[in-house]
């Protein structure tokens, strides 16, 4: 049976998230551990969100060499998550560094081929386990029109086009760089957890209907031109990251967050 993964990805210029159908030929040999890592975007929410099945979470951030995202970004990931999660046994951030593929860019093949072949944490019977792939190079998925910098394409998976937003906050004031870091990983993780409309159910009419599965609220966190050069940039203008607005925290309280 094929398994659905569908992409959501921060784009700038207007260009709204991606969606893609992708399989991997040796999904269908794993073990039932890692299958559970392997689903659809939006399918873990609950599980991410409360602690019925789940009393903790690992991180697993792996990063090229010479493209660690910043701890300033990464604190402000798990202020993010433990003030929307219920994780009563703590969250854990594994962090290493792996060589370069040699790759100019990345197909969503190749970084689930990166993830398969590097990835050592998976959900066990108390612990969820989440994957953060920072990489070297530019998305395939690049156009004329736009660039993506992140990208949600598993229930537990995502991607960081670390290259690509040093590159988009290069020359400009010191702390952007962790700022956009910041916006991409949580505006990513967002779709994780369900939100707008995947996973997490509305709990109001607040799904943009010209951008599917975000959020209509200009200044939320999930609103679509956070996923615009100008607008992203713009978001981050007055020196910190956007929020999530009251619909969508509601959306993710009603699915066993915070």
């Amino acid at each position: 049976m094929k398994k659905l993964s569908y992409l959501y990805s921060i784009l700038f210029v207007l260009v709204a998230c991606s969606t893609d159908e992708t399989q991997t030929n040796n999904e269908t040999s794993d073990t039932a551990t890692t299958q559970a890592n392997k689903l659809g975007v939006g399918v873990s929410a609950n599980d991410l969100l409360s602690d019925v099945n789940f009393s903790s979470l690992v991180v697993e951030v792996v990063y090229v060499d010479g493209f660690e995202p910043s701890q300033t970004a990464v604190n402000n990931f798990v202020a993010f998550l433990e003030n929307r999660i219920y994780k009563p046994n703590g969250i854990t951030v594994l962090k290493r560094a792996i060589t370069s593929p040699g790759q100019s860019s990345y197909t969503n093949e190749d970084i689930i081929l990166i993830e398969d072949t590097n990835r050592t944490q998976y959900n066990n019977e108390n612990q969820i386990a989440v994957w953060a792939f920072f990489a070297d190079a530019e998305s395939a998925n690049n156009t004329d029109a736009g660039v993506v910098l992140g990208t949600a394409y598993r229930n537990t998976s995502f991607v960081i086009y670390q290259e690509t937003i040093e590159q988009l906050s290069s020359g400009t004031i010191t702390n952007t760089t962790s700022i956009l870091e910041t916006t991409v990983i949580t505006h990513e993780f967002g779709h994780i957890l369900g939100l707008t409309n995947l996973g997490s159910p509305l709990q109001s009419n607040h799904e943009d209907g010209g951008h599917p599965k975000h959020c209509d609220v200009e200044s939320c966190l999930m609103f679509w031109q956070a996923e615009t050069g100008n607008g992203v940039m713009n978001m981050i203008s007055g020196g910190s990251a956007p929020q999530l607005d009251a619909q969508c925290i509601a959306d993710l309280q009603a699915n066993g967050g915070k």
